[in-house]
């Protein structure tokens, strides 16, 4: 296995592995009838606007994993709105009439791509940089989530956060492991926000 730097062909792959991987850690196929949303909202536009950021570990079989982010949260999320969005809310059509206890995965997408989430200021005070960590099954285990994150905190000065789902207890354990530390002025029911350096 190998970490190397993403390249414009890894695309489909990095939109593949967020569905894969895209219930709390968990291959989130059966649950999505688009299977390109996921990837619009937590992989494509970093691919697309910080390319220079993004490794992926790569088996024989192909790409297994990528860690994708930014160096700068707040300029990333301008970004996106002026840059990544407007073109997936002509796609998507927004479902904020859709009561939220109603929406499939599909329309809590499309929500997000209309109403993106923005990093609490907790966060982005602990560290401005944030970065997305995904690997397929055949890739845990292995090593490769700790190469892939040495070699980005690298690149961005070994300091950044993240969020992650409480369900995804695996990968909680890796970030604590890891040195992460857990920010409870970032909290919610949803996500888990920790931060390193």
């Amino acid at each position: 296995m190998q970490v190397r730097p993403a390249r414009p062909d890894d695309l489909p792959a990095l939109y593949d592995i967020c569905l894969r991987t895209g219930d709390a850690g968990a291959d989130a196929s059966a649950l999505y009838a688009d299977p390109r949303i996921l990837g619009e909202i937590f992989a494509a536009p970093y691919a697309e606007l910080e390319l220079a950021l993004a490794l992926v570990a790569e088996d024989e079989a192909g790409a297994c994993g990528y860690i994708l982010g930014t160096a700068d949260t707040r300029a990333f999320e301008a970004r996106c709105e002026a840059e990544w969005w407007p073109a997936l809310r002509a796609r998507y059509a927004d479902t904020a009439d859709v009561p939220a206890r109603r929406r499939t995965p599909d329309q809590w997408a499309a929500f997000l791509i209309h109403h993106p989430p923005i990093a609490p200021q907790a966060a982005v005070a602990a560290a401005p940089a944030h970065l997305h960590i995904d690997l397929l099954p055949r890739a845990q285990g292995q090593g490769l989530g700790r190469a892939l994150m040495d070699r980005w905190l690298g690149m961005v000065g070994g300091c950044a956060h993240l969020g992650c789902s409480p369900r995804n207890v695996r990968a909680l354990g890796f970030y604590d492991r890891y040195g992460f530390r857990r920010l409870e002025g970032a909290a919610s029911p949803e996500v888990v926000y920790m931060a390193i350096g």
